[in-house]
């Protein structure tokens, strides 16, 4: 993978240092990132989102979520197994797991549940009113003309 050189950047730009550092981490991602346990982005409506990740063998108390600076953080750790028991074959994975995922601006998380296996964590983006879009009223002389104004918001 090719390397990128954000620092250019920064010299010229205010505000803009948390993105930079994300793309400077997309690039330099290795292809050893963990795999574990399996997830899925989706896509609900224009403003709200779901990520859903397989965690079979956890319960409600052995997951936890969190958000801290702009990041979505989902852990998982088994408690401690007092039982002795023998296995044959042990293919279910009973490691512990860290997922962080990187929220948008004004993204938040709306709530999460667990079922069948499956954990389901519901985001919402909610623009602030001075981010939405406004009426500007425009006056000239002797005549008021009203326009809406065309910007949309991403």
């Amino acid at each position: 993978m090719r390397s990128f050189d954000f620092s250019p950047l920064y010299r010229s730009t205010v505000g803009f240092d948390r993105l930079f550092g994300l793309l400077d981490a997309a690039t330099k991602a290795d292809d050893g990132a963990p795999t574990y346990p399996p997830y899925n982005i989706e896509v609900r409506s224009e403003d709200h989102y779901r990520v859903t990740m397989a965690v079979a063998g956890f319960s409600r108390d052995e997951i936890q979520i969190e958000t801290q600076d702009g990041s979505l953080v989902i852990s998982g750790k088994h408690a401690a197994d007092t039982a002795s028991r023998t296995f044959l074959h042990r293919g279910i994975a009973g490691r512990g797991f860290e997922r962080r995922f990187e929220l948008a601006d004004h993204v938040r998380v709306e709530g999460a549940s667990l079922e069948n296996g499956l954990l389901h964590v519901d985001l919402v983006r909610e623009l602030p009113e001075a981010a939405k879009p406004r009426r500007v009223e425009i006056q000239t002389g002797s005549s008021d003309r009203t326009i809406e104004a065309d910007r949309k918001v991403a």
